[in-house]
């Protein structure tokens, strides 16, 4: 099992909005190297839920992937925000998973807090420039952000 790291805004997908649904489509991935990564998971794998650029961001919650990646079908959508014109049934470059909810913690865990983890320390989310919707999160890290909440 693998372990990731996922970024949405809270007014687009949040960790409640995860619970009341259960599972939901994780699309919109506009990154190659984010997207890479979202053909990486594979069923069963767990994720931190970040809520980003909002008022207190930082890790929400877990969950887990219950459906690998598949071509993200909003790409093909004119009416969506994350339409890519270049995009075609036949040739469509980006890929969206299913995730379901797993647990809300009863505390938003912010960067200060990760930061002053050494475990963490070279977490991708730490890193000075880090700006990927989607990043990979180490065995170790797993357990001590699991540990914090």
């Amino acid at each position: 099992m693998a372990y990731w790291l996922m970024k949405s805004e809270p007014e687009e997908l949040s960790t409640q909005g995860l619970k009341r649904l259960t599972s939901a489509r994780w699309d919109g991935v506009r990154n190659y190297q984010a997207r890479n990564f979202l053909r990486q998971m594979q069923v069963g794998d767990g994720f931190f839920f970040y809520h980003s650029s909002c008022p207190q961001p930082g890790i929400a919650g877990t969950g887990q992937i219950s459906a690998s990646a598949f071509a993200d079908p909003t790409a093909l959508d004119p009416h969506s925000v994350y339409f890519d014109p270049k995009a075609s049934a036949e040739k469509n470059p980006w890929s969206a998973v299913t995730v379901e909810y797993r647990e809300a913690f009863t505390r938003v865990l912010d960067l200060s807090q990760l930061r002053q983890q050494n475990a963490l320390s070279a977490m991708p989310l730490l890193q000075k420039g880090s700006r990927l919707s989607v990043m990979p999160v180490t065995d170790e890290q797993w357990h001590a952000v699991l540990a914090l909440r």
